[in-house]
């Protein structure tokens, strides 16, 4: 798509808004929904709990993906940015930026009501959107409060604090609703914070369990940080909730806090119904790189090497690609899916073993991959019909330095980024290769993935773009520009017979179908 039709998308936005009718309020989410979310329906952060993020819808192919036009955008008039994964429910889509809610018809994009969050307190770094139980929203904001709204007017139902902003907590998760369990994480960078994954009550807002990362501040020896600060996934069948923590503190100095640090850049299963720990794995034993381990633990039923397995797949910020068990924690997969060169190897564990002598130091310390990660925050997508993992990635090198800890803020250190560039991959899940790579440019993109059932993959590049990639090689589809770069994982949805894609870029959400008759 040309920069005479980038113009004309963003020129009829308002036209779009404006010129359409009404829906009526939403319903709401039942557990059934959320356990099998129908094709009208996106009810979670993830689409369903597993976290594959993967589609059966079959109108949009490979074929007939070049004919895609836009059915409506919506422009939300703010400076942030849109990051959050919009929810669908009852043919309304509900999303987010820092204080803001929006509910807008997801058929013709206008809007139904906006819900501003009055503090304006807290890191407005971004935004991952809202959970929905019953006709009930749950709103992290940028304070760590959990708000409660009514779906259908965003009145408040509740207002509660989950984290103290002046220690220097925030919030920027989606909410991971199971059974009735609202469960939330919480982010910060200061020292002598510890992480922890909380569960409320959706109904009053009381706490019902809370489970810590890290002992508390001022524990001698011991580390505090493992934020949780990315949605978990879970699965039914075992009762177990998934959920990635964060790096420890001080982040680029670990002499103060020696061994493991546990349970810091780890996965971690939780029973849902208790906080009651089932079992936990290190992907970066003692990190001093800050390698959150809080990418999406995406959950697989399938075949591993001729055996039946129910799998856990990551593709790590440390550059490593781990598969697990997940009935128990054991590893079955540990290789690096990029460069990496700050381990030894791994051990009987599964575990990248550091090596010292790529710690961080004052004379610094040449690094792969950078502090940003191999990946971080952006949804990777499982390619059920291909056994593929598709991530947006970001190969990179980056010089890393230690400095004197200085004071609360727990960087104690620096790294300069040296060389880097974003791409897609696909990684199979049997070996841990690459079976194609897709070059978005040397910024990366901050999209997610999407896949269907027809093998297409949906996401956006360095440029603007947004993408319909053939998830079999990488090759592209179909691409449309937007004038800024995608910052949100794309959602699909099928209304009245008619499937639709979902995509942002800065401030504007655009909705994509097929002319009717294709």
């Amino acid at each position: 798509m040309d920069v005479l039709k980038t113009a004309f998308l963003l020129s009829v936005i308002a036209l779009f808004v404006v010129a359409t009718p009404r829906v009526a309020p939403a319903q709401g989410v039942d557990a059934q929904m959320l356990l099998h979310p129908p094709a009208d329906s996106w009810p979670g952060y993830h689409g369903d709990y597993s976290g594959r993020r993967h589609s059966a819808l079959t109108q949009i192919t490979p074929q007939n993906v070049k004919n895609l036009t836009l059915a409506w955008a919506f422009q939300t008039d703010q400076r942030a940015e849109i990051k959050s994964s919009p929810l669908l429910v009852d043919g309304i889509l509900y999303f987010t930026v820092p204080d803001n809610i929006w509910a807008v018809d997801a058929r013709s994009g206008h809007q139904i009501w906006h819900y501003t969050n009055p503090k304006d307190k807290g890191d407005h770094i971004g935004h991952r959107g809202v959970a929905m139980y019953k006709g009930y929203l749950f709103f992290l904001s940028p304070d760590a409060h959990l708000v409660s709204l009514n779906s259908k007017d965003a009145t408040v139902r509740w207002d509660i604090t989950v984290a103290d902003v002046s220690k220097g907590y925030w919030t920027t998760m989606a909410p991971l609703v199971v059974g009735n369990h609202v469960i939330v994480g919480v982010s910060g960078d200061l020292d002598n914070l510890p992480g922890y994954i909380r569960a409320i009550d959706p109904e009053t807002g009381e706490t019902q369990w809370q489970w810590n990362a890290t002992p508390p501040a001022g524990t001698p020896n011991q580390t505090t940080g493992g934020m949780t600060w990315m949605t978990g996934t879970y699965d039914p069948d075992l009762n177990l909730v998934y959920w990635g923590t964060g790096n420890p503190t001080p982040v680029l100095n670990g002499k103060t806090r020696p061994g493991d640090n546990l349970y810091t850049c780890a996965i971690v299963a939780l029973n849902p119904d208790t906080g009651k720990l089932a079992w936990a794995f290190q992907v970066s034993p003692h990190d001093t790189h800050d390698w959150d381990a809080v990418q999406i633990p995406v959950l697989v039923d399938g075949d591993f090497h001729g055996e039946p397995k129910k799998m856990l797949m990551q593709a790590s910020r440390n550059g490593y690609f781990v598969v697990l068990d997940r009935t128990n924690g054991t590893n079955l997969l540990t290789v690096p899916y990029g460069p990496v060169n700050w381990s030894l190897g791994v051990d009987k564990q599964g575990r990248p073993i550091p090596n010292p002598a790529k710690e961080p130091a004052p004379d610094g310390r040449l690094i792969a991959p950078d502090e940003g990660g191999l990946t971080n925050y952006r949804s990777p997508s499982f390619d059920t019909k291909n056994g593929l993992l598709i991530v947006d990635a970001h190969p990179s090198w980056s010089i890393y330095f230690t400095k004197p800890a200085d004071g609360a803020y727990g960087w104690a250190g620096a790294d300069y980024d040296v060389w880097g560039k974003g791409v897609i991959e696909a990684i199979d899940y049997q070996t841990g290769k690459i079976r194609w790579s897709h070059e978005l440019g040397p910024r990366g993109s901050g999209a997610g993935v999407l896949t269907t059932d027809t093998g297409i993959t949906f996401t956006g590049d360095a440029m603007g773009n947004f993408l319909a990639l053939d998830s079999s090689d990488g090759k592209t589809l179909w691409h449309a520009g937007s004038g800024a770069r995608t910052q949100s994982s794309p959602i699909t949805y099928q209304l009245d017979g008619q499937q639709y894609v979902l995509t942002s870029s800065g401030g504007v959400m655009f909705a994509w179908t097929l002319p009717e008759g294709l």
